[in-house]
């Protein structure tokens, strides 16, 4: 049995990756912060809630002692958008969503090294491509995201890095596309099913020993980092 966390699950793309994952098989751990709606989600998609903070070091060393079986799949997921250009705010992006990736990351290696398959997905954005935002042809280049595409394309260094570091583990980051959903509050009701976004995530959350490591991966192909 495959054992997956996934962080920010209690809706959007990390509710319905762990609706995928618990489909196809695996045992997935639903971390929300918020106690009642994650174990709403968790109850809602076959999953196991773990309250965990992506941003707190006692919260995520918590969520690992509750880990039961290990862990082989970890899907950073957790993120937020603000829109301010000022110091609080840009702290709290980064925080979230490039720092909270080393958090958990580290957190989990024991546990990762153990297994058979460690594969860690995690979730970064054209908005973070260097390629995609100078590309006349891509959204991301008429896009201003300036804080978020920041910390975005941290997620994809981190992604590189990790590949690199840890050659154990496969890393890879995942551009999940332009989704109808909610990010840190902010509706966007414009965009595609999660469905379709989550099977991006899922097919990298699933592949085998021989799958690839340091890539960026967006649909059915890579995306320029």
């Amino acid at each position: 049995m495959t054992t997956t966390l996934i962080t920010g699950a209690n809706r959007g793309l990390g509710k319905e990756t762990a609706r995928q994952l618990v489909a196809a098989g695996h045992t997935v751990y639903l971390g929300a912060r918020d106690a009642e709606r994650g174990r709403a989600a968790a109850d809602e998609v076959g999953a196991r809630f773990v309250q965990l903070d992506v941003t707190d070091d006692a919260s995520v060393a918590a969520a690992f002692e509750q880990l039961e079986g290990g862990l082989d799949v970890l899907v950073n997921n957790a993120g937020i958008a603000l829109l301010g250009l000022n110091g609080p705010e840009a702290l709290a992006v980064f925080d979230t969503n490039a720092v909270g990736i080393v958090r958990v990351t580290e957190a989990a290696l024991p546990l990762l090294r153990k297994s058979a398959n460690p594969v860690v997905v995690n979730i970064s954005s054209a908005l973070g491509s260097f390629a995609a935002n100078h590309d006349p042809l891509r959204p991301a280049s008429q896009v201003s995201a300036i804080v978020y595409g920041a910390s975005k394309a941290a997620v994809s260094m981190l992604t590189v890095q990790y590949a690199r570091a840890v050659p154990e583990v496969k890393f890879n980051a995942v551009e999940p596309g332009y989704t109808a959903t909610m990010l840190g509050g902010i509706e966007n009701s414009h965009g595609r099913p999660v469905e379709i976004s989550a099977r991006t995530v899922v097919r990298m959350a699933v592949i085998g020993a021989d799958g690839p490591t340091g890539t960026f991966q967006e649909d059915d192909t890579e995306l320029g980092w």
